[in-house]
């Protein structure tokens, strides 16, 4: 009997000590947890260029803003500010590109404009040389036969002659004096210069400053016309005008 007892005993002894182990044991407490920090915002952009259509050497402005950028750049300006405008004169059509980066990345942005390119001014046809507009309105005045007086025909043509010359001043003029083949050399030399001569005193009296105007004979030598007849004499008697250069 005391035999069991004691056995009872001790294994009672036994659960109580394990129990009262359990029971003065730490229940262990797990570490807090740390949340991982946010990711870096991703910059954002706008860029603008007004107008959008210009003529050659016109100037446009441009316009950003950025966030969450570090750096900025814009081509073909270069490195410019987070914020702001500019000036600028494109030679021709360009494509703007600002570029912002950040610690959240980079982010690109485009903006266009069209340049026009006037079309040359319209080449204004050449006009006559002063040669050719000489040629054109001065017209000679001729002679009866043996004769150096101004025909009453011719009065007209002389006064147009004159009025050309009034209406450019610049302008100096050679008479000659000419004759047909009959007669002398000697006296058509002298009969060619009293035709340029009269023509002369006749654009003076019409306005013509006489240092604008030389003589000059040559007689019978140099003829306008070589048949040997009365329409080509005619032609032969005359006060030719040139230009004095």
């Amino acid at each position: 009997m005391n035999a069991r007892f004691l056995r009872f005993a001790g294994l009672f002894f036994v659960l109580s000590a394990i129990l009262l182990l359990g029971s003065c044991h730490k229940k262990s407490v797990p570490a807090p947890t740390t949340a991982p920090p946010p990711a870096p915002t991703k910059p954002t952009a706008t860029l603008s260029v007004s107008p959008t259509n210009v003529q050659q050497g016109q100037s446009v402005q441009l316009v950003w803003s950025t966030q969450n950028a570090t750096d900025v750049s814009v081509e073909p300006l270069g490195a410019v500010a987070l914020t702001g405008t500019r000036s600028f004169v494109p030679p021709e059509s360009k494509t703007f590109t600002l570029t912002a980066k950040g610690p959240g990345g980079m982010v690109q942005e485009t903006a266009r404009v069209t340049v026009t390119v006037p079309p040359p001014p319209p080449v204004a046809a050449a006009g006559p040389t002063d040669e050719e507009l000489f040629q054109k309105n001065m017209k000679d005045i001729y002679f009866n036969y043996d004769r150096y007086d101004v025909r009453a025909e011719d009065a007209a043509t002389l006064k147009a002659d004159a009025d050309f010359l009034t209406a450019h001043p610049s302008y100096k003029i050679a008479i000659s004096g000419h004759c047909d083949e009959r007669g002398s050399g000697d006296y058509n030399m002298a009969l060619g210069s009293n035709r340029a001569d009269g023509v002369r005193d006749q654009l003076v009296k019409l306005g013509i400053a006489s240092n604008r105007i030389k003589t000059v004979s040559y007689g019978k030598e140099k003829p306008f016309c070589e048949e040997q007849n009365e329409k080509c004499w005619q032609q032969n008697r005359r006060a030719h005008f040139s230009l004095d250069k």
